[in-house]
């Protein structure tokens, strides 16, 4: 990730409160920050241990994702980032792109601390992701998403 990324993105998200709209600058910065980004997007949580796709950058992506299944599924069901290596060797892994191998997600709070949706970030390239990339993300995503209210 480039080194102007989180202040790009706190300028731009500065005094936002839409968690849609904050989501579609953040998956546009982040997606294009770094050339092992090949899908940046959100899973948004829509009811009871459901999630649909959110804004997003790159090709086509799953519509609708249970908590029961996948990476996002097991971020958003634990609540703990998911920094998968190889997605092939992930028990359950959804494939919405095949040529995807490495994934990290990480889970997004309002200001009450309730899980809204999760940041999925999926690569091409095996092992692309860190746990300073994870750590930096989330880092981001809690600044944010601080100021989102809880839904109606």
């Amino acid at each position: 990730m480039d080194d102007g990324l989180e202040q790009r993105v706190i300028a731009l998200t500065q005094g936002e409160t839409d968690a849609v709209a904050l989501m579609a600058t953040l998956a546009c910065e982040v997606h294009h920050s770094d050339e092992r980004f090949h899908w940046t997007g959100f899973y948004r949580v829509v009811a009871p241990e459901l999630m649909k796709i959110g804004p997003y950058q790159g090709g086509h992506g799953c519509l609708v994702i249970p908590f029961s299944r996948g990476v996002c599924g097991a971020c958003a069901r634990t609540g703990e980032v998911q920094l998968v290596d190889d997605v092939e060797a992930f028990a359950g892994h959804i494939a919405c792109a095949s040529s995807t191998r490495s994934e990290l997600v990480l889970p997004v709070r309002n200001a009450s601390g309730d899980l809204i949706a999760v940041f999925d970030i999926d690569s091409d390239l095996p092992a692309a992701f860190t746990q300073a990339d994870a750590t930096r993300l989330q880092a981001l995503l809690d600044q944010v998403f601080a100021d989102v209210a809880p839904a109606c």
